[in-house]
């Protein structure tokens, strides 16, 4: 990266930055109401190369995009929204120009092997990334928390996707040897390994989605006004005890408020059982997610569906789920160790014989036995 840098740039970079994708076990439309989620970072990273500028001038080239031989640009101070790529990186100097009302342009080359729109949080491993760069280059003395409350604000406020914070937290917070459990309410964190007979496979349904699009601001609104018609200021603020409160709420409200309740308590269990090593247990959990986000929630795909089907007919699987936001994108299955390379394989030559999806395996990493 470093050559084609100098090449476009015609000056070597002077800082490298990269941050990763996520994998979210568990815990599937809670951040955005005040909830618990269980992601993990992914071995899959963005990086971005950068170099300041003495103007305002910022240059971006994207090895990752249909044109990448292009170099888009733009200038601090005149970012404005046109509902592509670029967003993401002026999101980013906007919300960072707010601190620091003097910051300049930069050139930057980003290359990633996060998928992109397929959950596994392509956007937010971008954004951190260059939030890192930033914080360097201009010293904003920002701590992995605060980088990933202002991605969070680059993405809501500028990318206009109506996001909870889990994405930025898991990108900037995590790591790929356990996990996140992630309170939206007071952003407090506590690392969560996995059962030693447990290993994650990430199986790609080869169906894009998009979290700016339509569904997905649908399902925020149906649940602010579940949580609104309840007396609530968030979902969170209910438990299981509160199930029955639902009768009072007309659909698809009941469903969708009933999926956020319950799936904050999967979340927790799913937490309990991975210290007590119970792998059985907490696959069970994953399934009974799948089932809620299909049945009340309605973010899953028959494609999706069909893949958690063929994942969790398999012995060696604990319990399989779709992951992200919903609408394609990937499924997470909990594998007994050392399996689940060969089980992602089988599991996606199954699916791309039954589908006319380019299904692929993202984890384990190509090349495992």
């Amino acid at each position: 990266m470093h050559d084609v840098f100098e090449e476009h740039f015609g000056r070597p970079p002077e800082l490298a930055t990269s941050a990763p994708g996520r994998v979210n076990i568990i815990g599937e439309h809670t951040d955005y109401n005040g909830g618990f989620m269980l992601p993990i970072a992914l071995p899959h990273r963005t990086n971005v190369l950068f170099a300041a500028r003495d103007d305002s001038l910022v240059q971006v080239r994207s090895l990752d995009v249909e044109d990448s031989s292009r170099v888009a640009h733009y200038r601090v101070g005149d970012e404005r929204r046109s509902g592509g790529w670029l967003d993401y990186i002026q999101g980013v100097t906007y919300i960072a120009s707010l601190m620091r009302s003097q910051m300049s342009g930069c050139d930057l080359l980003i290359s990633s092997t996060v998928p992109i729109g397929k959950g596994l949080s392509s956007s937010a491993a971008l954004q951190v990334s260059l939030f890192r760069a930033l914080n360097q280059a201009w010293h904003l003395h920002l701590d992995n928390l605060a980088i990933a409350r202002l991605a969070h604000r680059a993405e809501t406020e500028f990318v206009g996707a109506p996001v909870g914070i889990m994405d930025q937290i898991a990108s900037s917070l995590g790591n790929e040897t356990s996990a996140l459990l992630i309170d939206a309410r007071s952003l407090a964190v506590a690392s969560v390994s996995l059962p030693d007979n447990v290993e994650l496979a990430v199986l790609d349904s080869g169906i894009r989605h998009n979290h700016a699009s339509g569904d997905y601001k649908v399902r925020r609104r149906e649940c602010e006004a579940a949580a609104s018609r309840l007396g609530v200021a968030q979902l969170r603020d209910l438990d299981e005890g509160d199930l029955t409160q639902l009768e009072r709420l007309p659909p698809p409200l009941s469903r969708r408020a009933r999926h956020v309740i319950t799936e904050n308590a999967r979340v927790l269990a799913t937490v309990r059982a991975f210290r007590d090593g119970d792998a059985t247990r907490a696959g069970h959990l994953l399934s009974l997610s799948h089932a809620s986000l299909r049945d009340d929630f309605s973010v899953s795909t028959p494609e999706v569906d069909l893949l958690v089907e063929l994942a969790d007919a398999e012995p060696d699987v604990f319990g399989a789920r779709m992951t992200g936001g919903g609408f394609g994108g990937c499924v997470v299955a909990l594998c007994q160790r050392p399996h689940a390379p060969a089980i992602a394989r089988g599991v996606i030559e199954k699916y791309r014989a039954l589908t006319e999806c380019a299904g692929t395996v993202l984890l384990p990493a190509p090349g495992r036995t």
